[in-house]
């Protein structure tokens, strides 16, 4: 074999190993997250949010999620949105102190677990080459923080169990088992009542103009048809004019 051919199967070799050294590394580095797409949920609101959930494991697939909400947020309402093959169940538990909302509500009992559970014959298959989203909608979210922290649970079809529920430092440092985290907006107080008013009055307008402009447009059908009628009057007497008798001439004359 010749030296060139060595080196470029040495070259080859080492390509393939830095590329599965730089995947192992995404791999390791994967965990469960908390993910909002389009506009972000603001304090005291409703938002839509998304658990990414990727498997880790080489041999097991993941086959129940659960997702905590901490009491004090005091959430009253969450919905699931279905997931062919899973399962949801959503538990409430009273509230050792009441929580008043935003809007002046008080909140006894609120929103403290969500638990999707495989199906048989569904999972997240095992391997690094799948994940799924879980997708909740909820609120009135709290006024009162800048983030909420949702620590997850991940239970594998072998029975490893992972926990999600590290927070992160202040130093911004991620740690080996982050909780998932959702950052909330600032209120946007009359800024939403205003742009609904503007629509509102918009949408009101609109009929108005339709209406003028389809009575102009009735005004100038009814002349056009009117010229019409002229016109079609003017030939018929026109065609009739060649029936009458030439002048000076009779019916004796024939």
């Amino acid at each position: 074999m010749s030296r060139h051919h060595v080196f470029k199967r040495a070259g080859v070799l080492a390509a393939t190993v830095g590329a599965a050294g730089l995947l192992g590394a995404g791999i390791a580095s994967a965990h469960v997250t908390a993910n909002v797409y389009g506009a972000q949920p603001t304090k005291g609101g409703y938002g839509a949010i998304f658990f990414r959930v990727p498997n880790e494991e080489a041999n097991a697939g993941t086959i129940k999620v659960e997702v905590d909400l901490k009491p004090e947020y005091g959430i009253g309402s969450l919905r699931t949105k279905p997931i062919p093959g899973w399962t949801a169940e959503v538990t409430s538990s009273p509230l050792a102190q009441p929580v008043t909302t935003a809007s002046g509500t008080k909140i006894t009992k609120a929103v403290t677990k969500v638990v999707w559970t495989a199906q048989p014959g569904s999972k997240i298959a095992a391997g690094s080459a799948e994940f799924q989203e879980f997708e909740i909608s909820a609120g009135p979210l709290p006024s009162n923080v800048d983030q909420l922290e949702f620590p997850a649970i991940q239970t594998y079809e072998d029975g490893k169990v992972v926990q999600w529920n590290q927070p992160t430092p202040a130093n911004g440092e991620e740690p080996e088992h982050p909780a998932p985290v959702v950052k909330l907006a600032a209120a946007s107080g009359e800024g939403d009542h205003a742009a609904m008013t503007a629509t509102t009055n918009d949408a009101e307008a609109a009929p108005s103009t339709s209406d003028t402009t389809a009575r102009w447009l009735g005004g100038a059908g009814l002349i056009v048809g009117a010229l019409g009628l002229g016109v079609g009057a003017g030939a018929v007497l026109r065609s009739r004019r060649p029936a009458a008798a030439a002048p000076g001439k009779t019916e004796g004359n024939e």
